[in-house]
């Protein structure tokens, strides 16, 4: 993991710890290609959670951005999902 990124959690630990109760239901947002298995690798990371997951095409179709609200426990959890989650060939996250 590089440095920004290092230092982008530790900015995102630090505000999710700041304005959220844990537990809460907590909103991830990402945008993978159309083509390929990158939709089905990220609800892979979601399975057996209780996710409620939503997904919406591009205009032209090329990408599908995927909206997820699931019950995280902790800053830590989410941000770990987020690092497991990045793991995903050419996936954005949000």
């Amino acid at each position: 993991m590089t440095s920004k990124s290092e230092e982008f959690y530790k900015k995102l630990k630090a505000q999710l710890e700041d304005t959220t109760t844990f537990p809460t239901t907590y909103l991830y947002k990402f945008i993978v290609s159309t083509e390929g298995k990158q939709k089905e690798e990220v609800f892979g990371y979601f399975d057996n959670m209780g996710a409620s997951i939503n997904t919406k095409l591009s205009k032209n179709g090329k990408y599908t951005s995927i909206s997820i609200q699931v019950s995280m426990k902790s800053a830590d959890a989410i941000i770990e999902k987020y690092k497991e989650v990045s793991m995903v060939e050419g996936i954005i996250s949000l």
